[in-house]
């Protein structure tokens, strides 16, 4: 079983790793075997402690969110023009969220079981580092939040369905795609996080009611699951405030070349039979 030291040390990651696109799941997942308990924490306190992250996106982006809803209330009166940006941005979430809705409660057993596979983890660092690392590189970088259309949105939310797969990170998909559309790093960012909004709460709290109702062997306690989660909370808020300043000047070239490195190394630690896949 987990410790309360395990849970803390897994919710500090968790928080330093959402935001980045480097992949919290897998983060958890490599973690998780190398920590004093030496266990998988599995997906259920992951899709927990992600609740915290997501708390900090809503206290960072507040005032944000709150006039996307009201917009996007207006627009169904009539109150503001549907093509209003913040109105649109309401419905752009709602059609990018279907698609990681839809596959995650159907491929749910395959999330929880084969997708976590450190072999399948490792290449998947390294093959989304690269395409993350082309996109930046490539793309034009000219779009910003104003010119998102409903196609735009639903593309995201196909690149954000992907990040079911440990190892592809929710961000760095979501951001991969913005940049590959022409959308300015910061733009890519912070649409990546609103984006993430309903999708993390509606997986983590859908986890929460099922851990609830059936205990099971969770690695975890409620109790130890619920401090990581509010450890994640408060790097989380960190993390964005840093990132949301780096993007307005930096790359993502130093979070592509991490990616590859650490694929690089998980791959040699299984090989060698340092780790184990499962």
């Amino acid at each position: 079983m987990g410790s309360f030291f395990d849970a803390i040390i897994l919710g500090i990651v968790q928080g330093l790793t959402e935001f980045l696109p480097i992949s919290s799941s897998a983060h958890l997942r490599i973690v998780g075997e190398i920590l004093p308990a030496a266990q998988d924490p599995g997906a259920t306190f992951t899709a927990i402690t992600q609740i915290g992250t997501e708390l900090a996106v809503l206290v960072y982006f507040w005032s944000r969110i709150m006039r996307i809803i009201a917009q996007w209330f207006r627009s169904l009166t009539g109150r503001v023009p549907r093509n209003d940006p913040d109105a649109r941005m309401g419905w752009i979430v709602i059609i990018g969220t279907l698609p990681i809705g839809v596959l995650g409660f159907l491929f749910q057993d395959i999330i929880r079981d084969t997708f976590r596979n450190l072999w399948l983890v490792a290449i998947v660092l390294i093959v989304f580092g690269l395409l993350l690392g082309a996109a930046d590189a490539l793309g034009s970088r000219t779009r910003t939040e104003k010119d998102l259309t409903y196609p735009h949105g639903l593309s995201l939310g196909l690149a954000q369905a992907l990040a079911l797969i440990p190892g592809v990170s929710r961000s760095g998909a979501t951001t991969t795609m913005g940049l590959a559309l022409g959308y300015t790093r910061p733009a890519a960012a912070e649409v990546a996080f609103l984006l993430a909004v309903p999708a993390v709460f509606g997986s983590g709290l859908y986890e929460l009611y099922h851990a609830i109702r059936e205990p099971g062997a969770q690695v975890f306690t409620m109790l130890e699951t619920g401090v990581a989660t509010v450890v994640a909370f408060g790097v989380g808020l960190a993390v964005i405030a840093f990132l949301m300043r780096y993007l307005s000047r930096g790359s993502f070239l130093p979070f592509v070349l991490y990616r590859l490195a650490l694929g690089v190394v998980l791959l040699i630690l299984l090989a060698t039979g340092v780790m184990q896949a499962y």
